[in-house]
Order: C-alpha cells, then sequence, then structure tokens
C-alpha cells in the first residue's frame, strides 16, 4: 500500500471509529489564515496602486484593509487629529489591479471602518511604547499590523515582514483581542521565536519545492492562521508545493498549490516511516 492512501485510510479509520478528525479541528484557523491573507493583498496591490496616483505622501497617515463579501478595500488616511479617507481601493476576489477601482475622494471613516482604524491604532500604539518589552524587534524585518473583525470579535494581529528578498519569515508574530469598546482585553505571541527561511536553488543547483518548521506546545498543535497567511502570501516566490509545520501531536501538511491543509498524528507518520524502512530493507 503507497503512503498516501495509507494516510487516508487512517484518517478514515479515526473518522469511523469516532475521535476528532485533525483535518477538520483546524478548518477555522485555515479560514481565519485565508482572510488574513486576503486583507494583505488588498494592502500589497492598494499601495502600489495609490501611490501611482496620490502625490501628497505627507498627508498619508496609514492604510489598512477589510473584506466585504467577495471584495477587498484598502483605505488610506490622512495625519489629521480626526483623520478623513482619502483613498479608497476596491479589488474583486481576482485581486486584479486592472479591474480595481480607485476613488481619491475625501470622506469620514464608516461606523466598521472607524473600528478597524481605532483597533489599528491602539495595536500600533502597543507596539511603540512596547511595555514590559512584549514585543520584540529584528533587523531588516517590519511588523504588519492587520486588523480583523468578524461578528463580534475584534482582532489585529501582528506579522513580521521581510525586508530583503529571498526569505520568508515565519513567527514573531502576535495576536491582540479587543472587546466591543475596543479595548485590549488579550495579548499573545504566537510563536516564540522568529523562523527566518531562505528559498531558491541549492548550491547544487536543485530547486526546493518545500519546507519545515516546528511548534513548540505554548504555539499549540495546529499550523497558525499567520502561517497560512504567510505561505499564501510568499509560497509562489518561493516556488514551494508543499510545507510541513510538526507539533507534539501532529504534522501538518499545507499544500501550496491547493492552498488545502491536512493534519495527520504523529504517531501515524511514525508507523509509516517505520513500515517503509523495513520495505526498505528487505529490498535491499
Amino acid at each position: 500500500m503507497n503512503k498516501p492512501l495509507t494516510i487516508i485510510l487512517t484518517l478514515l479509520a479515526m473518522t469511523a471509529l469516532g475521535q476528532k478528525n485533525p483535518t477538520e479541528e483546524a478548518q477555522p484557523l485555515v479560514a481565519e489564515g485565508k482572510l488574513l491573507y486576503k486583507s494583505e493583498m488588498a494592502s500589497w496591490y492598494g499601495t502600489d496602486l495609490f501611490l501611482e496616483i496620490y502625490t501628497n505622501r505627507e498627508n498619508i497617515g496609514g492604510y489598512f484593509s477589510y473584506l466585504e463579501g467577495d471584495s477587498a478595500t484598502c483605505i488610506f488616511f490622512s495625519k489629521a487629529e480626526n483623520p478623513k479617507v482619502i483613498g479608497t481601493i476596491s479589488f474583486d476576489s481576482t485581486y486584479s489591479v486592472k479591474t480595481a477601482k480607485t476613488n481619491l475622494t475625501e470622506r469620514d471613516f464608516t461606523s466598521m471602518e472607524n473600528d478597524l482604524y481605532q483597533i489599528r491604532k491602539i495595536a500600533l500604539q502597543e507596539l511603540i511604547t512596547n511595555t514590559n518589552g512584549f514585543f520584540t524587534f529584528y533587523e531588516n524585518t517590519n511588523p504588519n499590523l492587520i486588523p480583523l473583525i468578524r461578528g463580534q470579535e475584534k482582532k489585529v494581529y501582528i506579522l513580521t515582514g521581510p525586508q530583503t528578498s529571498g526569505v520568508v519569515i515565519f513567527g514573531n508574530d502576535y495576536m491582540l483581542t479587543f472587546d466591543e469598546n475596543n479595548t485590549i482585553v488579550a495579548k499573545k505571541r504566537l510563536h516564540k521565536n522568529i523562523i527566518p527561511i531562505e528559498y531558491g536553488k541549492t548550491q547544487d543547483g536543485k530547486e526546493v519545492v518545500g519546507a519545515v518548521h516546528s511548534h513548540l506546545p505554548e504555539t499549540g498543535e495546529y499550523i497558525t492562521a499567520t502561517d497560512i497567511c504567510t505561505l499564501m502570501l510568499y509560497a509562489k516566490f518561493a516556488a514551494w508545493k508543499t510545507y510541513t509545520v510538526i507539533s507534539t501531536k501532529y504534522v501538518n501538511l499545507w499544500n501550496c498549490e491547493t492552498n488545502t491543509l491536512t493534519v495527520i498524528p504523529r504517531n501515524v507518520t511514525e508507523r509509516i516511516n517505520n513500515d517503509q524502512g523495513k520495505r526498505n530493507k528487505k529490498k535491499n
């Protein structure tokens, strides 16, 4: 029996026996990660489009993006004490710059935009003051703030982005949770360390089609939403086909081509590897 089929049958057996299916358990994280990715895509392309046509750079106070249905919007706001929206860039699900709609009409924030602005502003102030050294900063990186409101949940994710090419950065990421009054109620470091992974060809000229990092127990057993966001943003540049996150209990397999996750208990993979090792010995 080949390895992929063994994995499938094992997972089906777990379901049949009433055990929890770890792949299904991790799907909320996948959904959250894809929302972060969509927001960042709007910010990436929105920034390029806005800066091409907006000449008063000193008036730009910042930007953020949000999702509405299948569309994504990136807005820029002024530096004023009571800022106004000075640019609105809207994308459909393709994120094509050719079909993006650009509007430089100055206007007030909508109610939802104001909430996103307020929690982003508070998160940025937390970064600047860095009470008790909660945040860590590294050379050749910059923090990316992603405010996210889903129903009653209000969060700001903070990812660490690379300022040099040829590297993907995982880790050194955070999640700030807010209440209905936009007050911080929890701060969480998602990974304990920063995990820079270089990509490209090896010294012998071979393409690297995948990579791996591990999670400490405090990070959790599953791939994080920030891991998924980072993979969807950078895997195409790295030309990865798969990415693996290993925790104490699970092996999280991310398919970079289909953007899907399969989670396998480590004891299952260990049995598969042992079985494969025995088969190889018999062949030799």
